[in-house]
């Protein structure tokens, strides 16, 4: 009677717990797949001391910048900027949809014709999976930009890839508790428009702009934008301008960090903590936690995206 008794409470035990993390478990959710600018770390022909160990002893946490969101009560996953570690990033949204075998996640956003941000889309062509008609989400000129172009256009003519049209401001929507929304953002933009996107999940709002010129470029407040949401990742390529004392910062212009920070300055620390700074460039003092400079962006209430940090939306 006792034994039948112990094996009850153990099976309750059991029971309850299981029931406990199933709640806890979040079903909708974003992963960061990437954190670094669109060449990655270790950088092609960079001498300096910010790569000088990693072409022998590579960091595996430095991906080139990519979000993932996992949608598990639909079952379906998509991917934001298709990388030039877009094989690995594959493959570890495969590993998050345990409900899924597919090998590449049910659509892809791009934000622009930067190579970082669409260059991965190669393996799904002939030379590499040969994928069959992969979703991939573009604004018009981005679209055309592919179609157009070689190698691209081989992806749409043999249908490795199918593009979907997006607008501006114009809501997509995923699923029945998810969507993602494009916005215009000033950057170059010599092959195509450049977007940011609103992620919306059932409970939060999360904002994402790896790439963007000065902030005073843009039509929109990011302080705005960011008081709107409730976590920003936001360009930060560069830290101050002493990365690129051999670079004219006209060709590659980004906010530097800490005209961001100063940006942000009257802003409350509920406001600050929301911003995770993205897109760091090789050189980007943010890439080594131990940096002053890293300490200094935590000190004054900001944060710095992590690889494979995860949010529940």
């Amino acid at each position: 009677m006792i034994s039948s008794i112990k094996y009850i409470l153990y099976l309750f035990t059991i029971f309850t717990c299981v029931s406990f993390l199933a709640q806890k478990a979040p079903s909708t959710y974003l992963i960061v797949l990437g954190t670094v600018q669109d060449a990655g770390s270790p950088h092609m022909a960079c001498n300096k001391k910010c790569c000088e160990t990693l072409f022998n002893n590579p960091d595996p946490t430095r991906k080139v910048v990519s979000l993932g969101i996992v949608d598990s009560e639909n079952k379906k996953t998509w991917l934001i900027e298709s990388t030039p570690d877009f094989p690995s990033q594959c493959k570890l949204i495969k590993e998050e949809a345990i409900f899924s075998n597919e090998e590449t996640p049910d659509g892809i956003f791009l934000t622009h014709a930067h190579i970082g941000h669409y260059a991965g889309l190669m393996y799904l062509g002939r030379e590499a999976m040969g994928s069959s008609e992969v979703p991939v989400y573009a604004m018009t000129r981005m679209k055309g930009f592919l179609i157009k172009n070689g190698p691209w256009n081989q992806l749409v003519n043999i249908r490795n890839i199918q593009i979907n049209n997006i607008e501006h401001n114009q809501q997509v929507k995923l699923s029945n508790q998810l969507s993602i929304t494009p916005f215009l953002v000033p950057h170059r933009d010599e092959y195509s428009e450049t977007v940011g996107y609103i992620i919306n999940g059932p409970k939060k709002k999360i904002a994402f702009i790896p790439d963007i010129d000065k902030w005073g470029k843009w039509n929109q407040d990011i302080i705005s934008l960011v008081e709107s949401v409730d976590m920003a990742f936001i360009d930060g390529t560069f830290y101050d301008s002493n990365e690129i004392n051999n670079r004219d910062i006209s060709e590659i212009p980004h906010p530097f960090i800490i005209e961001t920070m100063e940006l942000f300055k009257s802003l409350p620390l509920k406001e600050k903590a929301k911003v995770f700074f993205i897109h760091l460039n090789h050189t980007n003092p943010l890439l080594n936690s131990e940096s002053n400079q890293y300490k200094k962006v935590i000190e004054k209430g900001f944060n710095v995206a992590k690889y494979m940090q995860k949010i529940n939306l």
